[in-house]
């Protein structure tokens, strides 16, 4: 018998749904779903008419982290995961920093249980929406081991240091709405995914290429110099000046119109 997908991509309009699939492991993380997550967004990288990518899981939970018992059945295929490659990133690392990389805001809908890889997953989106009853955990801690998985940078910028170690440390539970007050989740509603939708239709009103640009620059400026920064706002403004799409955008913006943006030609 065929084993269903791990991970189903589905295109609709501007928008791509990247669905974990795994409802009876509550959507817990094999070898084989890390590995359609990273085939997932490589394929969406290229698609410029692609104006957002919303992640989310199917069944009762977002994700239950780490599925152990699937995951090291494999232990040779752990080994190359966890070998890093030539951009100093392992697979591990991968699966939730290239959603960083895509060039356009990418949205974690996030119910259920949201625990270690799970919430890995969550913070390398740009924008977590929660319900307020869901269940979020750093993990690792009861399994003896450290955040991993490129969460380490997210939960750097999005938290003070003192509340990132005590979540670490204790791997302690809390709900989506103590992870809104500590800053971690975007926005909590009991409909996460209309509260989602609602964010993505303001942001498709505005240039693809304004999008790209932004977020690239608003990530790189958060680890670089003041003079790096400058340098890159500098460029990217000057790229922006040349987009096709800004005029569209100018344009709609005098004469009060709906703008019709062309595909995406920055990123």
């Amino acid at each position: 018998m065929t084993e269903s997908p791990r991970v189903l991509t589905e295109i609709d309009g501007p928008i791509a749904y990247v669905t974990l699939n795994r409802p009876d492991k509550l959507n817990g993380v094999d070898l084989e779903t890390i590995k359609e997550l990273i085939s997932a967004a490589e394929s969406l990288r290229g698609n410029r008419d692609i104006r957002a990518v919303v992640l989310q899981g199917n069944g009762r939970s977002f994700c239950a982290g780490l599925d152990f018992g699937a995951a090291f059945k494999d232990k040779k295929k752990v080994a190359r995961f966890f070998f890093a490659g030539p951009r100093t990133v392992n697979t591990f690392q991968k699966v939730n920093w290239i959603w960083r990389d895509l060039p356009v805001p990418v949205i974690a809908v996030i119910h259920g249980h949201c625990y270690g890889a799970g919430l890995q997953l969550a913070v390398g989106a740009d924008f977590r929406f929660t319900t307020p009853d869901a269940i979020w955990s750093i993990l690792e801690a009861k399994w003896g081991l450290v955040p991993d998985m490129a969460g380490t940078v997210p939960f750097g910028e999005l938290l003070p240091a003192d509340v990132a170690m005590r979540l670490a440390m204790t791997g302690e539970s809390f709900t989506g709405e103590r992870a809104a007050e500590l800053g971690l989740a975007t926005e909590v509603s009991t409909d996460p995914l209309k509260a989602a939708l609602d964010l993505v239709e303001q942001i498709v009103e505005r240039s693809p290429d304004s999008v790209a640009a932004t977020k690239k620059l608003m990530y790189a400026n958060r680890h670089g110099s003041i003079r790096q920064a400058f340098r890159l706002e500098r460029r990217l403004q000057a790229l922006m000046f040349k987009s096709r799409n800004t005029t569209i955008a100018r344009k709609a913006g005098m004469s009060k119109g709906t703008p019709e943006f062309g595909p995406r030609t920055f990123g």
